[in-house]
């Protein structure tokens, strides 16, 4: 399981995609499950982050899901119509 920072700006994002890039290379498996519970305070930047781990990890032939999307990164995504991209984890 990859984990998301409780702080994920534009600041943040390019590091951020540098450590998930590294998560998944170090990864075995069939699917991917992107952790977001510990985010705190976050833009739509972190929308981007996950959507990219979102083709990194398809380029790579594994499922993705989200555990944990905060409620307001869930509407966020909703608005941009990008929410179906960011499965809900089981």
């Amino acid at each position: 399981m990859l984990v998301l920072p409780p702080r994920l700006t534009h600041a943040e994002a390019p590091a951020c995609v540098l450590m998930l890039r590294q998560g998944l290379a170090g990864q075995a498996g069939s699917s991917t499950v992107l952790d977001a519970s510990a985010l705190a305070q976050f833009d739509s930047s972190a929308l981007a982050v996950m959507l990219e781990c979102r083709r990194e990890s398809r380029a790579l032939g594994r499922a993705f899901s989200v555990k944990g999307l905060p409620p307001r990164l869930r509407e966020l995504a909703a608005l941009y119509g990008v929410a179906g991209l960011l499965p809900a984890a089981p």
